[in-house]
């Protein structure tokens, strides 16, 4: 290879100090080589997939939903010093949202217990990368600095298909795989029996009434790597698993189901 003249390397070298001193911010950055970001264990944050978001919350994460907020909504978040997450289903075929027409009908399962939803055939992995690509592209696009993932776990559940464990090991990489080319971090949503085997492909989790359950104890190991765990209760008092998952140190609160402006963290 021919060397640079110097008079060319001394403009490159110009351009290149011009940029770093730019301040740009990361989000802009090609997403193939930008960090993607690690929530790290204890951070508070908000979940609100109820409406557009109130930013009022004082906390540094927010977790809200990538069709109804706009890039404006991520950006006034960003502002205000928050990390922003994208949530979108990739689990289920959803009436209300404006690419409900770009699913194929032979995707289309059981209904899942949500109004206006219906389990998808995540074994048509070749079909549903595309779909779900261009849902991470908006989250991207908007600004966002991470993906919420939903319904990752229907091999446990009445599709309609006959999902195996192999089968959502494999899309649940996919989604993985889908965000980290666009330099999101994605989040593991419940699907607790497969943590051993995804957690290294997944940046945080994001759990519902672990407590309620009794599972918490096994999002363990995502702590264990410094990897935040994002949780909620619905049914039982802050008072009685608060001091159980602070000790965990889960980033754990009370909400109600609907989702909306309303929190009780512990």
């Amino acid at each position: 290879m021919r060397r640079l003249v110097p008079a060319f390397a001394v403009v490159l070298a110009l351009l290149a100090a011009l940029t770093a001193c730019s301040g740009e911010d990361d989000r802009t950055a090609d997403p193939r080589t930008r960090a993607v970001w690690q929530p790290r264990p204890g951070l508070a944050w908000q979940w609100q997939l109820d409406g557009r978001v109130d930013p009022s919350v004082d906390v540094p994460v927010y977790d809200i939903d990538g069709f109804e907020n706009t890039a404006a909504d991520v950006a006034r978040l960003h502002r205000d010093g928050r990390k922003v997450i994208c949530y979108v289903n990739v689990g289920a075929w959803e009436d209300f949202r404006p690419d409900r027409g770009d699913f194929p009908r032979s995707l289309l399962g059981r209904p899942n217990g949500w109004r206006g939803e219906r389990w998808l055939d995540i074994r048509r992995v070749s079909t549903l990368r595309p779909l779900m690509e261009r849902r991470f592209d908006m989250c991207r696009d908007k600004g966002f600095d991470a993906v919420e993932p939903d319904l990752v776990e229907g091999y446990a559940d009445d599709t309609g298909f006959p999902l195996t464990a192999r089968d959502q090991l494999r899309y649940n990489r996919m989604i993985a795989d889908i965000a980290h080319e666009r330099g999101l971090a994605v989040g593991l949503k419940n699907d607790l029996a497969q943590i051993p085997q995804l957690l290294d492909d997944f940046d945080f989790a994001v759990n519902e009434e672990c407590a309620q359950y009794g599972e918490c104890e096994r999002l363990e190991p995502f702590v264990a790597a410094g990897k935040a765990v994002f949780h909620v209760e619905y049914a039982r008092p802050a008072a009685d698993f608060c001091p159980m998952v602070r000790k965990l140190r889960l980033s754990s609160m009370l909400k109600k189901p609907e989702l909306g402006v309303w929190r009780k963290p512990c």
